[in-house]
């Protein structure tokens, strides 16, 4: 899969993530995956509640807003992929984190549950095929493609990952 167009009204801050995912969409998943699982399993309970700076996210925080953010993102896939016309609602990243509670659970339980929600979308965009990575959907009042969706998915990852690296570890 090359780099799709992205749709005129495609968020531009999402071009930043697409363009850290180029080749095979799905090995891009993997990969990127991959190496989240070992910086991750790399760090303590004690060192992912805390936050570099005050009112920033700790890093249980971004883990768990990694996880919805997929979960949502998968969502707005599948409705695309099966031709669902039907505009989708928006959400507030920082309103689910607070209600989350992630600090209160372990690295290990968070990591689990990435991996298996990673697994879920890499099962998922495996049954899309080409016309399906190109159908165009509404998500929070701006059009996407399928398989922007999915690259976002990965350059999300890679972004919060970078930022894990240099300001908390």
């Amino acid at each position: 899969m090359s780099t799709p167009e992205t749709p005129k009204s495609f968020p531009a801050y999402y071009n930043y993530y697409i363009s850290l995912s180029s080749g095979d969409l799905v090995t891009n998943m993997r990969k990127a995956h991959d190496t989240t699982q070992i910086i991750l399993s790399r760090i303590s309970d004690v060192k992912a509640e805390q936050a570099y700076a005050p009112g920033k996210w700790t890093i249980k925080e971004i883990i768990q807003h990694l996880i919805d953010s997929e979960r949502i993102f998968a969502y707005r896939a599948l409705r695309f992929a099966r031709a669902d016309e039907t505009a989708l609602s928006g959400f507030e990243q920082d309103d689910y984190v607070t209600q989350a509670q992630a600090n209160k659970r372990s690295m290990q339980s968070l990591m689990r549950e990435f991996a298996c929600v990673r697994d879920a979308s890499i099962a998922l965009f495996e049954t899309f095929d080409a016309e399906m990575l190109a159908r165009v959907g509404t998500a929070n009042k701006t059009e996407a493609t399928v398989e922007s969706i999915g690259r976002v998915l990965v350059g999300h990852e890679i972004h919060h990952m970078d930022v894990i690296k240099a300001k908390y570890l």
